[in-house]
């Protein structure tokens, strides 16, 4: 594949996983503000919320960012699993760049972002959802 077809090929994907992971922060945000707002605890109202944005990213991703060619049965699995790990390397990033750094949290967040966005990213072009095999 040539550079231009390649760079054809990711950039309107990049954009489109940008698009859903922005609107999926929104969600999980209102909804978890909803919830607790509305009387449930802390956790259990996060924990709804991140459901129900897990299921809704998981979605749009799969059909409109990665043209829904994949099977549920071996998508969902892998997603589930590269999310899991993502949120275990949100974790040491936040860790390493505080207790490592000593970063202030506006920027502990960035990095973390920006970090596990490009895993996430990167682990659904090339094994939740790869280019060219509809399984």
């Amino acid at each position: 594949m040539s550079k231009e077809a390649a760079s054809h090929f990711v950039a309107p994907r990049l954009v489109r996983f940008v698009v859903v992971g922005v609107a999926a922060a929104g969600m999980l945000f209102m909804l978890g503000w909803l919830l607790i707002s509305a009387g449930l605890s802390p956790f259990a109202g996060s924990l709804i919320a991140y459901a129900a944005t897990f299921l809704c990213a998981y979605t749009v991703q799969r059909g409109w960012t990665f043209g829904g060619l994949h099977s549920h049965a071996h998508a969902l699995p892998r997603y589930f699993i590269l999310q899991v790990g993502c949120a275990v390397f949100s974790g040491l990033i936040a860790h390493v760049t505080a207790a490592g750094f000593g970063l202030p949290p506006l920027a502990i967040s960035a990095v973390m972002t920006v970090a596990v966005s490009a895993v996430s990213y990167i682990g659904s072009l090339w094994w939740v959802f790869p280019a060219g095999k509809a399984i």
